[in-house]
């Protein structure tokens, strides 16, 4: 008995080793297929933060933008009050003013351009019926 009892106990010696080869063979390509997952996720991580920069760099310029702005009207805004403040009344805004006049001069021409031609076609459909109506009586003359 003690014969079996060696055998079955270097078999499970050594079904354990194999078991422990094997995975320790495992570990070790899970660990360079780990290393090369690192190198890719590295490699993102720094096309991601070159994106991100870029990215925060187009917003600071448009935050910039919209300050800028926000600046020029405070300033003009600010000169306006300044003006009220000394009794200057405000300008009139003649480029304006202008820019509406020559405007609407377009929109009357445009209107009447578009009136006069439908006229013209209502007395062209007119003349036309008048035509394809017309009665044409001659006199006849009766010899007595």
């Amino acid at each position: 008995m003690s014969w079996s009892r060696k055998n079955r106990a270097e078999r499970t010696a050594e079904q354990a080793w194999e078991y422990l080869t094997s995975a320790m063979t495992a570990a070790s390509e899970g660990a360079g297929t780990a290393t090369n997952l690192a190198g890719k996720a590295g490699d993102k991580s720094r096309k991601l933060a070159k994106r991100a920069s870029k990215k925060s760099s187009s917003l600071a310029n448009q935050a910039g933008g919209r300050v800028s702005s926000v600046t020029d009207e405070a300033w003009g805004r600010a000169n306006a009050a300044a003006n009220a403040l000394a009794g200057r009344k405000p300008s009139r805004p003649w480029g304006l003013i202008a820019a509406i006049g020559l405007i609407g001069l377009a929109a009357g021409w445009a209107a009447a351009s578009t009136a006069r031609a439908a006229q013209e076609r209502q007395a062209e459909n007119e003349e036309l019926e008048l035509a394809e109506t017309a009665i044409v009586v001659t006199p006849t003359y009766d010899e007595r």
